[in-house]
């Protein structure tokens, strides 16, 4: 009877050190391991987001040239001039106010002049169309900015 009580009390100490172990908390290995997956997740995560954000803000360019080359044709046609400024197209009310290039984050954008009208009542020549003012290429299109 002594050697069956030993071994259950051999056991409900071992049992009792495991439980000790558990309520202590995480190894410093498993801590590790945790740390070194949540770090590869968030730099993945960190590299999609940059992609998105450049994404946007190539939309956002897109959709800027859209509007201020639509403005210049409709100043133009309604005119009878093309604008000599962009801030031609505020005063005239064609546009709100002249955007914030979205990839230098200034009014920096680059105007092309001609000598073309587009209507036989044209009077004057100006502004036909607008480009980026920033020189780097995009890593979608692989073209310059300044070239769209």
């Amino acid at each position: 009877m002594t050697a069956a009580f030993a071994k259950l009390r051999q056991s409900l100490s071992a049992t009792r050190t495991d439980r000790d172990r558990r309520a202590r908390g995480f190894t410093l290995l498993e801590l590790m391991i945790v740390i070194t997956i949540i770090m590869i997740l968030l730099t993945l995560g960190a590299g999609r987001y940059e992609l998105s954000l450049l994404h946007s803000k190539e939309a956002a360019l897109k959709q800027d040239l859209f509007v201020m080359r639509q403005a210049i044709e409709q100043y133009t046609l309604d005119k009878q001039q093309a604008p000599q400024s962009l801030d031609d197209l505020v005063s005239a009310g064609y546009l709100r106010e002249v955007p914030l290039d979205p990839v230098t984050r200034q009014k920096d954008w680059q105007t092309t002049s001609e000598d073309v009208l587009l209507s036989p009542e044209q009077s004057s020549t100006g502004i036909t169309d607008v480009h980026c003012g920033s020189e780097q290429v995009s890593p979608f299109e692989k073209t310059a900015y300044s070239s769209w």
